[in-house]
């Protein structure tokens, strides 16, 4: 009881933000559906017509259907960039194959007696194709998009992952807190969606299935309503108005963002704290409009969406620019990297890196205390010798980074884990309380350290580089909103690791990272 008590306690504190959520996830699920049928439709039309096609055509739906989302979303973010067009394009193309395959289905399993008693009666094929195949396929064609349109909310979740807002950010941010009142928050109003889509794709169904064919195909004969009545009789004009109004929103969020300063994130809590930071600063400080792309994956997709300028700027980590970027090896000495990476940057990227905001957010390997106890571990020289008999629960981009758990084993040898488990977020902390995992990465400054009272090891052998927070920015953003660098400049140096850590905690307690963010920067009299 006390748990239902709280879950509604967060949805009316969240109200606004899951409404905003809501109404982006209906926009592109919609959207998306529309392109699946616009597109699939006449798909299934060209491969009865052209039968040779069929197999190639419905083996390549079938093929694209096996990648995994998150792969096929990969693919797509270097050629769309990030935001709603590649998730769109991804949901598209999922949704094609049962819209694909039931209109050739339905168009083709049509009794050979039904066809020739068209084409006695003088037909055309096109006639026929109209006037008969397409009728008696109608309900095969709409269970096709049904199962689409259903599918489509659940996949649109992902879209989070890139910036294109949605339910799935409220899921994502809750499994990196570990905070299941915001991943409900998400899951239970994209369930709902997913329901009443499908209500109202079966009430079209009913109106655009001829009578004759649900008699025959055992529905009966139901009294129709006056709004049904109506709709049959208005149908064109009612769908028209709806296309237009799904595709007007949709190029209307596009257009909007034109003259727009666009801020991005990485996917963990301190980003969000630093994007939402930044843009606040910029809004309350300058006339400008800003676009807020937070919780868009790792390093590589953020920064690939700033070469690709779909971003303007984001907070990176010296370190970071360092290693993972310029594939450099670790410098200690944190000047020389803040000096190493400024140049190479606007050399190579057109970037520039402003000075340092304060804090230094190194990796740091930690662990639950007791376990760290039992085998008198303080250092990762420490651990190496026993790692052997030692789970691993990381983040997946630390098990790939040269920063990470590669350049750990040759700086430390015989460090060697029993297994290696790529998690993501809060998961990370979970496995290790539920000692499922005995190890993890983390950042000196996340506030799940404290949360989970964890022991962070001591690196001994000097092996991460310094990882100053610091704001990079397109240079030709700074050409075209001249007012930025002023404004960004105020944060500089003020924010120190114990600030940092305190906001993390605060956002891996539940409250809104926007909220922690502004809170802070009211208290440095750097908004009103």
């Amino acid at each position: 009881m006390q748990g239902l008590n709280t879950f509604f306690h967060f949805i009316i504190d969240r109200k606004l933000q899951i409404y905003d959520l809501f109404i982006q996830h209906i926009e592109l699920t919609l959207f998306s559906v529309v392109i699946s049928i616009l597109i699939g439709i006449p798909l299934g039309i060209l491969i009865v017509r052209v039968k040779k096609l069929s197999t190639p055509i419905i083996g390549l739906a079938n093929i694209i259907q096996s990648i995994p989302s998150l792969a096929l979303l990969g693919f797509l973010i270097p050629v769309l960039g990030i935001g709603s067009k590649p998730a769109i394009a991804m949901v598209v193309l999922y949704s094609l194959l049962p819209i694909v395959k039931n209109t050739f289905t339905g168009l083709t399993n049509i009794e050979q007696s039904t066809i020739e008693a068209a084409e006695g009666i003088g037909l055309t094929n096109n006639q026929i194709l109209l006037k008969v195949r397409f009728p008696l396929a109608m309900p095969i064609i709409m269970s096709g998009i049904r199962i689409s349109a259903v599918t489509a909310v659940g996949l649109m979740t992902i879209a989070a992952f890139i910036g294109a807002g949605g339910l799935g950010y409220l899921v994502f941010s809750g499994v990196q807190t570990i905070n299941n009142n915001m991943i409900l928050g998400g899951a239970i109003p994209a369930c709902i969606l997913a329901i009443v889509l499908d209500f109202v794709i079966g009430k079209i169904e009913n109106v655009v299935v001829p009578e004759g064919i649900k008699v025959a195909n055992g529905r009966g004969k139901r009294k129709k309503s006056k709004f049904i009545n109506a709709i049959k009789k208005y149908k064109l004009a009612v769908s028209l108005v709806v296309l237009i109004c799904i595709i007007g929103g949709v190029v209307f969020s596009y257009t909007r963002n034109k003259n727009t300063i666009v801020i991005g994130s990485k996917n963990f809590n301190e980003q969000l704290v630093m994007g939402n930071m930044i843009a606040s600063l910029i809004e309350d400080n300058t006339d400008y409009k800003v676009d807020r792309k937070l919780n868009l994956g790792g390093t590589s997709v953020v920064f690939d969406a700033m070469k690709a300028g779909d971003v303007d700027l984001y907070v990176e980590y010296t370190g970071t620019g360092l290693v993972n970027i310029m594939k450099q090896n670790s410098v200690s000495d944190e000047n020389k990297v803040y000096d190493t990476v400024k140049d190479y940057f606007h050399k190579n990227y057109q970037m520039e890196w402003m000075k340092p905001l304060g804090f230094n957010n190194t990796y740091v390997l930690a662990m639950n205390k007791a376990v760290a106890n039992k085998y008198n571990l303080n250092s990762i020289s420490d651990l190496a010798k026993v790692s052997d008999e030692l789970n691993l629960g990381s983040t997946m981009e630390f098990t790939n980074r040269p920063d990470g758990y590669p350049g750990l084993q040759k700086q430390y040898s015989g460090l060697n884990f029993k297994t290696v488990k790529g998690l993501d977020g809060g998961l990370r902390y979970s496995a290790l309380e539920k000692n499922e995992t005995q190890v993890t990465d983390a950042f000196s400054t996340d506030g799940l350290l404290k949360k989970f009272d964890l022991k962070t090891l001591k690196d001994d052998k000097n092996f991460f580089p310094p990882y100053y927070a610091a704001t990079l920015i397109r240079e030709d953003t700074l050409e075209k909103y001249p007012k930025i660098k002023p404004v960004l400049e105020k944060l500089e140096g003020r924010i120190t690791d114990e600030d940092m850590r305190n906001l993390n905690y605060r956002v891996d307690s539940g409250e809104d990272p926007k909220i922690v963010a502004e809170d802070f920067l009211r208290s440095r009299d750097l908004i009103k």
